[in-house]
């Protein structure tokens, strides 16, 4: 049998290169689409040969962008695929507060642009929209699940609901297999360092295994994935300093609170205003309960062992010996 074909947009990020792997993994020819820049951002998924000179190319990628209907109808023409994948978006938060813009054109207009482009090709195509926890917002829920109102609390969390609801719309308009994975925080070592992760936290590479099961259900359905358990990023830095055997005393509080190394003196962590948003979503904690039932998923990774997981690749980067 020929090998199935996957396209995935935001093969660059963290999601997508796990996703790639794993894709590699059930033996899918991968085409990935990445934007045209004067310098390249591929370092997560170089080891996957990417290069289309080499020989053992695993990863095919294409010159795209969410922000062009006619490249993202090109590379569906050309590679005619099983799955798409839709991972790409303007993701960070804070930054949506600065670009709304820009976020609502490619978060939520390049879905459009991306679902029409699979509709004009009539291509039976199965659809994947990351959807995120971000729409929950300002919830009164103790848990959110499939059933839980939305209320986005930013530029990105709204252009996220456009996206869902218009996947929702096309699924019940045309037939088309088109799911929304509504994903709770998962981190990795890939995760970028100007996201602020927090609430509830689980590990990228079971993540996209979720977004994959979604596919293959005989029928199309939203999913919730999350680990049903919530950690503070105050826990999640305690966390590492305890793997690190730093010793520490709080100072302060609010804006002014600040941690010290008892050992040395030395403050080693301080809060940045630069990252202080307009609003603020306070809490969120995902039922993922559908998708262990009809998927057979569930989140197994604790955050303890997260926190090792991102710690112990930091320091490998650094040079730095965890004992």
């Amino acid at each position: 049998m020929p090998k199935k074909k996957a396209i995935i947009t935001g093969i660059t990020g963290q999601d997508g290169s796990y996703l790639a792997e794993l894709l590699i993994q059930k033996d899918y020819e991968i085409h990935g689409v990445v934007r045209r820049a004067s310098t390249f951002n591929r370092g997560r998924i170089d080891h996957l040969n990417s290069d289309e000179s080499n020989p053992d190319c695993l990863v095919h990628l294409h010159y795209g962008d969410l922000g062009d209907s006619n490249s993202l109808l090109r590379i569906i023409h050309d590679v005619k695929p099983d799955e798409i994948y839709n991972l790409a978006a303007q993701s960070h938060v804070g930054v949506s507060f600065e670009m709304p813009e820009y976020t609502g054109d490619i978060t939520a207009l390049g879905t459009t642009r991306l679902l029409e482009a699979l509709r004009t090709s009539k291509l039976p195509a199965k659809f994947y929209q990351a959807s995120s926890s971000e729409l929950y917002g300002k919830t009164t829920s103790e848990r959110q699940d499939e059933e839980t109102p939305f209320y986005p609390r930013s530029p990105y969390g709204c252009a996220k609901a456009y996206a869902y609801y218009l996947t929702r719309n096309y699924r019940e308009s045309y037939g088309m297999y088109a799911v929304n994975g509504i994903l709770f925080n998962h981190e990795s070592p890939r995760r970028g360092e100007n996201f602020e992760a927090k609430r509830d936290w689980g590990y990228a590479p079971e993540f996209v295994e979720g977004m994959w099961k979604m596919l293959q259900c005989p029928e199309p359905e939203d999913y919730v994935l999350a680990t049903g358990r919530t950690a503070s990023v105050r826990e999640f830095l305690e966390l590492c300093m305890k793997h690190l055997h730093i010793n520490y005393e709080r100072k302060g509080s609010g804006k002014d609170e600040t941690y010290t190394d008892t050992k040395t003196g030395k403050k080693i962590v301080a809060l940045d205003p630069l990252y202080n948003r307009p609003a603020e979503v306070d809490f969120l904690l995902g039922d993922a309960s559908k998708a262990k039932k009809k998927l057979g998923w569930e989140a197994k990774t604790s955050i303890e062992e997260l926190a090792k997981i991102m710690l112990e690749a930091d320091c490998r980067k650094q040079g730095v010996q965890l004992n």
